[in-house]
């Protein structure tokens, strides 16, 4: 009895295709076994069929952030997931990026902030963009925040910050502007880098 439950152990591997050994998933992140296992219990209790669907994902969130609107930012950050644009994210999907919002290089944070930014995903974030995302995340935590953000405040804000990031002033943000300004502007890189505001 105690051999089939080891071998069990030995031969963990993720339902749903595609099949992933435990190890394979080790490789393409840089979380430990034990980790990932801890984190697949969770992901199952969550998601039993194995893919995780958009309203689970809020859900999620609802968890961390119980007295903001996680629906808009859960939406956006759900989109950027689900590169594949079906109607769910796989659990490697899953992994892999958190895995790199966890442990990524800072460019790597930044290359995912330019993508949660760009909402239409045609490779430019405009000043709407931009506002849609930070009114977001003030909707999931700007009413616990002191002092109180208002609209105004978040409206400057907005304003500034994409004056920064439009270097050449054409009224849109490429993504080269964006890794160019957020090296050279430390505050910028924090305040839009999404482990630093949100999770």
């Amino acid at each position: 009895m105690d051999e089939k439950i080891e071998s069990r152990k030995c031969s963990f591997r993720i339902a749903g295709p595609p099949k992933e050994s435990l190890g394979e998933l080790q490789k393409c992140t840089k979380f430990s076994k034990r980790q990932i296992q801890v984190m697949y219990r969770t992901f199952k209790q969550d998601c039993p069929s194995g893919l995780l669907q958009e309203e689970t994902f809020r859900d999620i969130f609802m968890r961390f952030f119980p007295y903001g609107n996680v629906n808009q930012y859960a939406h956006y950050v759900f989109k950027t997931f689900n590169q594949n644009r079906n109607e769910a994210i796989s659990f490697k999907d899953f992994l892999q990026w958190l895995s790199l919002l966890c442990h990524g290089s800072a460019d790597e944070k930044l290359k995912w902030a330019f993508r949660l930014y760009d909402i239409n995903n045609d490779g430019y974030i405009t000043r709407k963009e931009l506002s849609e995302i930070l009114c977001a995340i003030y909707a999931l935590i700007g009413r616990r925040t002191y002092p109180l953000i208002d609209e105004r405040t978040l409206s400057d804000h907005c304003d500034r910050t994409f004056q920064k990031l439009d270097a050449n002033r054409d009224g849109v943000v490429t993504f080269e502007e964006f890794m160019a300004i957020c090296a050279q502007d430390e505050a910028i890189a924090r305040s839009l880098a999404i482990l630093d505001t949100v999770i």
